[in-house]
């Protein structure tokens, strides 16, 4: 069956993970995406150990699959006129190149995109927008983890502000990427016209801000450090058992007292401190003690299996190998494994369109005499491009040593940038 967006054709200028998240999300559901990448290739390529059997980095492959990929040199005026002729019958474009880049080639969206190609979506990826005090300058995840007071509320007295462990600002600004090209498209059936869209990673951080940036505006009190803890909400937090963490997610009086029940601790739940969620919170330090006094002697697996059972929602804190092999994981397809490619399954779903993981991630330039064939190109014409610099020849990379095929099985399984332009994050 094909996917929601079957007969959608996307040309995606993007490189890290922003964009390519969200032309990979595309793609799985049936647009045709080609991927053009600066001579050097995207960075994630080479961000490794460890490296597939192309010489890929595992880093790329988690972005790029069920895309044609090619290389031009956009600083070119032959890789411009090539790209020129990607645009006709494409519906969307893709880029996270510096705020002015594309001007400078005279790829501008008012002077050249939307007179030439008035039905096409541009959207731009970058760290901060094209206006502002901070216009135009590069932009990396961590960085705005930073800047945005995102480390200022993650982490403990003793680790400080900290980084969150996964490029959260980057994968926000991927799925609002996305959400802006779905809704020009619809915008595109009632108008007939295109427009330029964009996301940053700066709004993105900034939004991420619930519930604290809420409570600071009303308050007028600074978010501080937490550690796993809830602001608003007690217990919400990491608890130690018998042999490992466990999370507790406990968000009103019916919740809690059947958890007391569950660890038979009746008494808790009668206890004042305790009557309400506001005074749990004044008695947040009070009520930790109990609650650890307790769990320290249960075996963590039972008593969150005895806990979502009762209606109270509990985890057990997983390694990556574990959270993957649990079978609810594999019940839900979230892990794709094929000869020679391992992803992550799809996590937008459409029960009439479902869409499908795309085709493994392709190799550097690999589709080059493909696409520009589609497109006009002679052989001849395709092999001066190669001749001229213009376009990269193909190229196959031994895997390194470090290379080595994922060791895990779930159960119930079967076997740099265009040429001086900065990368607007990672």
């Amino acid at each position: 069956m094909p996917g929601a967006l079957a007969g959608i054709r996307v040309v995606d200028l993007s490189r890290v993970l922003a964009g390519p998240l969200c032309t990979q999300i595309l793609a799985d559901h049936g647009a045709t995406v080609i991927k053009v990448e600066p001579p050097a290739g995207d960075d994630t390529r080479t961000l490794g150990p460890p490296f597939d059997a192309q010489g890929n980095a595992a880093y790329f492959t988690a972005l790029n699959r069920g895309k044609q990929c090619i290389s031009l040199d956009l600083a070119r005026p032959e890789g411009r006129e090539v790209l020129a002729r990607l645009l006709t019958d494409a519906d969307v474009l893709v880029e996270n190149f510096l705020p002015g880049t594309l001007e400078k080639w005279g790829i501008s969206f008012e002077g050249w995109i939307k007179p030439r190609f008035p039905r096409l979506i541009h959207c731009s990826i970058s760290g901060f927008g094209a206006d502002g005090p901070l216009a135009g300058l590069p932009g990396y995840d961590a960085v705005l983890q930073a800047m945005c007071g995102l480390m200022s509320i993650n982490g403990e007295a003793a680790s400080g502000p900290t980084r969150m462990g996964v490029p959260i600002v980057d994968h926000l600004t991927g799925y609002t990427a996305l959400s802006a090209i779905l809704l020009a498209l619809h915008s595109r059936h009632t108008t007939g016209k295109g427009q330029h869209v964009e996301a940053t990673l700066f709004d993105a951080a900034l939004s991420l801000l619930v519930p604290h940036a809420a409570n600071y505006l009303q308050s007028g009190k600074v978010p501080g450090l937490l550690g796993s803890a809830h602001p608003n909400i007690a217990p919400y937090d990491r608890f130690k058992c018998q042999d490992g963490d466990i999370f507790l997610g406990i968000m009103n009086r019916s919740q809690f007292e059947k958890f007391c029940g569950v660890v038979d601790r009746p008494g808790l739940a009668s206890d004042t401190r305790f009557r309400d969620n506001a005074s749990r919170l004044q008695h947040r330090d009070a009520l930790r003690h109990e609650i650890e006094n307790t769990l320290r002697h249960w075996p963590r697996t039972p008593l969150c299996a005895a806990l979502m059972q009762a209606g109270v929602p509990a985890g057990p804190v997983h390694s990556v190998a574990e959270a993957f092999a649990q079978p609810h994981a594999v019940h839900r397809e979230m892990l794709v494994r094929r000869d020679g490619y391992s992803g992550m399954g799809l996590t937008v779903r459409l029960h009439s369109t479902p869409g499908t993981p795309g085709a493994s991630p392709r190799s550097f330039n690999a589709d080059a005499a493909q696409v520009l064939g589609s497109i006009g190109y002679s052989a001849q014409e395709v092999r001066q491009l190669m001749a001229n610099k213009v376009m990269p020849e193909p190229r196959t990379a031994a895997a390194p040593a470090a290379a080595s095929a994922s060791p895990f099985t779930p159960p119930g399984s079967s076997a740099q940038t265009h040429r001086a332009a900065p990368s607007a994050h990672l």
